[in-house]
Parts: C-alpha cells; structure tokens; sequence
C-alpha cells in the first residue's frame, strides 16, 4: 500500500500552514489538462509573517535552505487547495527557485535545495525531482528571502 504524501509529512513532523492568500491578481495555479502550474509563493509563516532577508548579507545559506523548506510547505498547502489532495501528484516537472541576495551570492542552487529536497523525501527520486533553475533576485515582494513556482504533472 503507497503512504499518502500527507502521512509523510508527518512523519517527518512537518504539517501544512493554513493557505497564504494571494498578494496580488492571480490564483495560486491552475490545471491545464494533467498538467498544473503553480504561482510563486514566499516563505510565509504559520502564524503569520515571513522570512525576509537578503542572502549574502543578511541571511546565510542555511538560513535561505530553511526558508525555502517553508516555502515548499506553502506550496503543498496551495497545490491541496487546488486539486484537492497532494496524492494527485505525479511528479515534479519544472522549479523556479528565485533567491533574494546581494551580486556577489552565488550559492542560488544550495538555498533552493530546501524546497527541492522536501520534494524528495515527499515523492521519492523518480517522482520529486524534476527541471529546475536557481536564480539570484536583487529584490523580491515585501523582501522575502525565496520564491518558488512551479509545474507538476498530476493525475486526473
């Protein structure tokens, strides 16, 4: 029998955050046949609030790791919401992994480790990685420290 991904989670004492709503015009994704796109979404915390920083100066890279490991719980939070359950998934497809940090940072790929690395350990090597690019922001919304979208494949 699969373990759901949502007893994953919890195995690895993780649970989801309430769903972030939208800062802007848009919806947090969208299903196109048996593909769905995800938004961007940032680093918000449970309580509220968010992980905001620049990497390089104000934030080291395990700093960024763990806010991208957040991000990632807010990007299962709204994939649920969309489609219903995370067992939809069929894999990862596509990662835009976007870091806030200074010119000189050039470590992109080990912070948005912390989102692809949930992944993972959620849906294994096959399902969970997927094309990816890291890239460096001189700024992002409100100066959160990471951004993330995405495209998944899922079932009907």
């Amino acid at each position: 029998m699969t373990q759901h991904i949502e007893d994953r989670l919890a195995a690895l004492g993780l649970q989801l955050p309430p769903v972030p709503k939208p800062i802007g015009n848009y919806v947090a994704g969208v299903a196109v046949g048996n593909l769905l796109f995800m938004s961007g979404i940032g680093p918000r915390r449970p309580e509220g609030g968010v992980v905001a920083g620049r990497l390089g100066e104000s934030m080291d890279i395990e700093q960024g790791y763990q806010a991208a490991q957040l991000v990632a719980l807010n990007m299962l939070a709204n994939i649920r919401s969309v489609i219903g359950s995370l067992d939809r998934i069929e894999r990862v497809v596509k990662v835009l992994g976007m870091v806030n940090c200074t010119p000189a940072f050039n470590d992109m790929p080990k912070v948005i480790n912390g989102f692809s690395d949930l992944f993972v350990q959620l849906l294994g090597e096959e399902r969970g990685r997927g094309a990816r690019s890291a890239v460096g922001m001189a700024s992002l919304p409100n100066q959160i420290a990471v951004e993330v979208e995405m495209v998944l494949q899922i079932s009907a």
